[in-house]
């Protein structure tokens, strides 16, 4: 007679199942509850990742860590406060040039559309009416917002608070990380055996290769784009050439996908401000140097650095934004660096066959006996 089979639901097994969902669901409130904070650390450490090299290469040269981090800082900080009054003056002008640019009356409005292509207006009493009308709806509209926004100066001055809080925890952690690297390592590395150790260092390194590597190289893109907008702004007449010209080189160097029309269309409606037929040969140019970054300049720039398939950026970047909004899609090219290098690191990779070799076309024929002889080779 054989013994009887104990059930699988036990008592102890049901108690460690609902410990687990438990533990599970309240770490994931955590989670929820702490995503702000996570994110801020992450940013912190990618910055961190950023500043490493130049931290490295003042520190090879008898710096100390701390000194060496200072000055980067105090280089970045300068670098954006310029960048700041830069733009400034022209954020100023274009909204006063817009002012005076509104038309005043109704027949400033029907001399404007009379200019359009295709367009005869007259002004009759009951257009008048009509665009007196609207002219006063709108105005009110204005002023109600206006008011609202009044109304709420407390919390808009609340999240500019929060604002400043967030940038300035960023960087003392991300001073700190840099600063005091090598004991952060230690003490990461401590609870680990010597082969994990070795591998948590070259997985460390690989970080701030390509971290380091996406900056410096988006730098120097953005000083290309910039020199060469700048000197199409200068040429044309264009009013404030360089915060445009850095906007552009920036914009276009920094934010994912669609940087390269975000910075374009500022300077366009600038120039179209200016003169219209200045902001037809912005555009020539804006898209000839795009042609010229895309198939010359960043291939050069980005060879040792960003091997990535355009493919492969894009998606990085639709998963970022995604996860963490516009954080995330910042990020996504140099953690989707860091996951291909990891992955070239200890993915065993194997030689191609004969017909992957050649053109890329390929046609399906039946295996022979060869390819399975050398299958059950591989598999013994």
């Amino acid at each position: 007679m054989s013994a009887r089979q104990e059930p699988w639901l036990t008592p102890a097994r049901l108690a460690a199942l609902v410990v687990t969902l438990v533990a599970s669901y309240a770490a994931l409130i955590v989670l929820r509850a702490l995503r702000d904070v996570l994110v801020m650390l992450l940013v912190a450490l990618f910055l961190s990742f950023a500043m490493e090299p130049a931290v490295q290469y003042l520190a090879r040269r008898g710096w100390r860590r701390g000194s060496a981090t200072g000055l980067v800082f105090a280089t970045f900080a300068l670098t954006s406060l310029l960048f700041l009054a830069a733009m400034a003056p022209l954020a100023i002008s274009q909204v006063n040039g817009l002012i005076r640019s509104a038309p005043r009356s109704v027949d400033e409005v029907i001399d404007a559309a009379n200019r359009l292509p295709f367009v005869d207006l007259e002004a009759s009493s009951e257009l008048r009416e009509e665009l007196e009308q609207f002219g006063e709806r709108v105005a009110e509209r204005l002023s109600s917002a206006a008011l609202s926004a009044a109304g709420d100066v407390v919390s808009v001055g609340a999240t500019a608070l929060g604002l400043i809080v967030q940038i300035l925890a960023i960087s003392l952690v991300t001073f700190y990380l840099v600063a005091d690297g090598p004991r952060f390592r230690r003490t990461l590395a401590r609870p680990l055996p010597p082969g994990r150790q070795r591998e948590m260092l070259a997985i460390w390194e690989m970080a701030v290769a390509k971290t380091g590597g996406y900056i410096y190289s988006r730098l120097l893109l953005a000083v290309a784009a910039a020199v060469v907008h700048g000197l199409a702004l200068l040429f044309l007449g264009v009013p404030f050439p360089l915060p445009l010209g850095i906007w552009m080189g920036l914009t276009a160097a920094f934010v994912p996908v669609v940087g390269v029309y975000l910075g374009g269309l500022l300077l366009l409606i600038v120039a179209a401000t200016n003169d219209p037929a200045d902001a037809l040969w912005l555009l020539l140019v804006i898209v000839v140097y795009q042609q010229i970054e895309n198939y010359l300049l960043a291939p050069r720039v980005q060879a040792r650095t960003m091997d990535l398939h355009p493919a492969v950026a894009f998606i990085s970047v639709l998963i970022g934004g995604a996860l963490l909004g516009a954080v995330g899609a910042l990020l996504a090219l140099p953690v989707a660096a860091i996951f291909k290098a990891v992955l070239s690191t200890y993915v065993q990779r194997h030689e191609l066959i004969d017909e992957l070799h050649e053109t890329g076309e390929f046609a399906i024929r039946p295996a022979s006996k060869n390819d399975s002889a050398n299958d059950s080779g591989d598999n013994s």
